[in-house]
């Protein structure tokens, strides 16, 4: 079954559309606003349709403290050494920013929306008419904060990192339990950067056929292959983190894509959609006029009528014009109905 399309703002999201393509800001501002707007104008003119927002403070994530747990202490982490809170407070936009953010998306036609992480970021998200939300891959557990999200009546979006198959189905259940299906769940990596032989995109007619939601990708990933071959497997939604220039550094820029790089995106996955068509056997409209390039039975030396033909005198040759090739042991052996001068398709009336 196929799950109903979704509206968000202007924009239709469904198999019978281009992917939706979301250019995530992230912490990439490095805490500029003037970056931040040249993001969004950057977003605009590479093609994304709309751009995504974090809305949380250090206060609303975590507490400051700079020891045990709250340290992150992997030495393969992007940021290895670092305390939570004063990654959050490095990483997070201000919420006096939103406003210009959104309004300058909006007036360059993107959709601008937030991932919002505690009610207080619902109730201000609420405030500047957010068209949608989005539940991050570790908060996909927070059935609280879910459902708060799904009585906006606005679209969900859910990423689904880390989330078992029980998890997601209660995600779903819980914003289902508030009268809201408009559910797109995206098949996500949650490592910084992911690897494309983690992505297991052939989950995802696996999560729209168990959940009868939309069913896009968040890609961690380097590139965008992963994120084009998402659409050949019915993704609608991709979202992928984006920066000015990975040199530039910023907390997630190792592993965002740069304004060329969105503009690929963008052009390989509605290239991707066109691709994906539907179920279709024989000739389509553009090889028609090739079908006549086809081999075909032939009479290759002149024959009289009563010779039998033989395959001294038909052979299967190009163009197409005559009988197939398959037919060739219903022919040999026939006699001709009358004179066949070479180079003439073979057909049944010559036969006697």
């Amino acid at each position: 079954m196929t799950p109903p399309e979704i509206v968000i703002g202007t924009r239709k999201v469904g198999l019978q559309h281009p992917p939706l393509i979301i250019a995530e800001m992230s912490g990439n501002h490095n805490q500029s606003l003037e970056r931040a707007l040249a993001l969004v104008e950057s977003a605009a003119a590479a093609g994304a349709h709309a751009l995504k927002l974090q809305t949380y403070t250090a206060d609303t994530m975590t507490l400051d403290v700079d020891a045990g747990e709250f340290r992150i202490d992997d030495q393969d982490s992007l940021w290895a050494g670092k305390s939570l809170y004063d990654l959050y407070k490095e990483a997070h936009t201000p919420w006096d920013w939103h406003k210009p953010i959104f309004d300058r998306a909006r007036e360059l036609g993107l959709l601008a929306f937030s991932t919002p992480f505690d009610d207080s970021a619902v109730d201000f998200l609420e405030g500047l008419n957010a068209p949608c939300y989005k539940i991050a891959s570790f908060e996909n557990t927070d059935l609280r904060l879910i459902r708060r999200v799904a009585r906006t009546g606005k679209p969900v979006i859910v990423s689904t990192g880390m989330a078992t198959a029980q998890e997601i189905a209660e995600a779903v259940a819980a914003i289902r339990s508030e009268n809201n299906d408009d559910i797109i769940l995206l098949r996500c990596v949650s490592a910084y950067p992911a690897s494309p032989d983690e992505a297991n995109l052939l989950t995802i007619p696996d999560m729209r056929a168990r959940f009868g939601c939309q069913v896009g990708l968040s890609d961690h990933t380097m590139g965008v292959g992963v994120a084009a071959a998402s659409v050949g497997l019915g993704g609608t939604v991709i979202e992928k983190h984006f920066t000015l220039r990975r040199a530039d550094g910023g907390v997630d820029s190792a592993f965002s894509l740069e304004p060329e790089e969105l503009k690929a995106l963008v052009e390989e996955s509605e290239r991707a959609w066109l691709a994906r068509g539907e179920v279709h056997y024989g000739p389509v409209a553009s090889e028609q006029a090739s079908l006549q390039f086809r081999r075909s039975l032939y009479v290759v030396a002149d024959v009289k009528a009563g010779d039998l033909f033989s395959t001294s005198n038909v052979r299967a040759i190009r163009p197409g014009l005559g009988l197939s090739p398959k037919h060739v042991d219903a022919v040999l052996g026939r006699r001709a109905r009358m004179d066949v001068a070479r180079g003439t398709p073979l057909s049944w009336d010559l036969l006697q």
